[in-house]
């Protein structure tokens, strides 16, 4: 991730306003900056397709000060940038940069453009014989300087190596169905565990998996250990104890609000019921809070089987629903009672949406008896 996550925030927010808000964002952070934002999501976004060799293609995004200039190196293995080295290069990529802001993260029409520089003399042949490997080259580059059409979330996650589908757990396709509806807005999406436990490399899959799902999310993940290793255009992971209030805490303070939580943590009872007592109020109107592995609910081994559980709690959320209807004297709505507005429950797996929970309960002259 380049610099702090605050130019990325505003590059997609800016991304589907107007050309002039886009520029005036750009003019903000720097031309540099913005483009070295974009280059690394287009490498990250980049398909490797199968080439005869590693191509050179030359990567010009004009600004309103300097063109900015890369070589993009091509293989079949993915694609690495650097700042334009010299190399000759087999084709050129141009797109004017608040373009290719829009087209990268404002869903816009096809902005990059491309050419095929031919060489001259005895490259000529060479050239000339991997001309169709080369189309290949250029087209996937085109293709990630703009958003990827939906996706298949079981082939995602298969693809990235996360559990949550195929292997382990089958949350996949739960997921599409929730999270549809948000896969183009710039969410802010947490999830309470990396992976990988001490290996500050391992981990990431499902991270990964979300960046690609969302393409103008910005994706944290909290885990026990740090993380430096996991890496990502829009991802940024963070050290912390899903146990310890005071981080989650502060940790929502800095980061918040979210529009997706996640809790794939330790899945201990007492860590999931404390995850959601303090970070729900930081989801969003319209948000989602997602807790994985509820079945620990069940298991003494991870404090299950008692009163102090996830399901048990779950439980008093669907009495909450229905608070306008009590007739008991004095009761207070509490915030999941307010702010809790459907809970799903599939196997293993809770979805809560927030909104307000304040429709109008049935009239008083309804007998209610008693």
């Amino acid at each position: 991730m380049i610099g702090t996550e605050t130019p990325i925030r505003r590059l997609l927010s800016s991304a589907g306003g107007t050309e002039d808000e886009i520029r005036a964002v750009i003019d903000e952070i720097g031309e540099e900056c913005a483009a070295a934002i974009l280059v690394d999501e287009i490498a990250a976004r980049f398909d490797p397709p199968a080439l005869d060799r590693e191509y050179t293609l030359r990567a010009e995004f004009p600004g309103a000060r300097q063109v900015h200039a890369y070589t993009f190196t091509v293989s079949s293995a993915g694609l690495t940038a650097v700042p334009a080295d010299g190399r000759p290069p087999d084709a050129l990529v141009a797109c004017d940069l608040a373009a290719l802001t829009r087209a990268v993260y404002g869903g816009g029409r096809r902005a990059a453009r491309a050419e095929v520089l031919w060489p001259d003399g005895e490259r000529l042949g060479a050239a000339l014989a991997s001309v169709h490997s080369l189309g290949r080259a250029v087209e996937a580059v085109v293709t990630a300087c703009h958003p990827p059409q939906p996706e298949n979330l079981d082939r995602l996650a298969t693809r990235y190596g996360t559990d949550k589908y195929g292997t382990l757990h089958w949350y996949t396709p739960h997921y599409a169905r929730y999270l549809a509806p948000l896969r183009d807005r710039p969410v802010r999406l947490l999830e309470i565990g990396v992976g990988g436990y001490q290996d500050p490399a391992a981990g990431g899959a499902s991270l990964r998996m979300w960046q690609r799902y969302f393409p103008r999310g910005l994706i944290y993940g909290l885990d026990l250990f740090g993380k430096t290793g996991v890496r990502g255009p829009r991802i940024r992971t963070l050290q912390g104890d899903q146990g310890d209030p005071a981080a989650l805490r502060a940790l929502a303070a800095e980061h918040g609000p979210f529009d997706i939580v996640i809790d794939d943590g330790s899945h201990l009872n007492e860590h999931v019921l404390l995850s959601l007592r303090e970070l729900f109020p930081h989801v969003r109107p319209g948000g989602l809070y997602v807790v994985e592995d509820t079945q620990t609910s069940y298991w003494p081994a991870f404090g299950g089987g008692g009163p102090t559980t996830t399901m048990e709690f779950a439980k008093t959320l669907i009495d909450g629903l229905q608070h306008r209807e009590f007739t008991g004297p004095g009761h207070s709505p509490s915030l999941f009672d307010r702010h809790v507005v459907a809970v799903h429950f599939h196997h293993n797996l809770m979805v809560v949406e927030k909104g307000d929970n304040d429709e109008q309960g049935a009239p008083s002259w309804i007998p209610r008896g008693g």
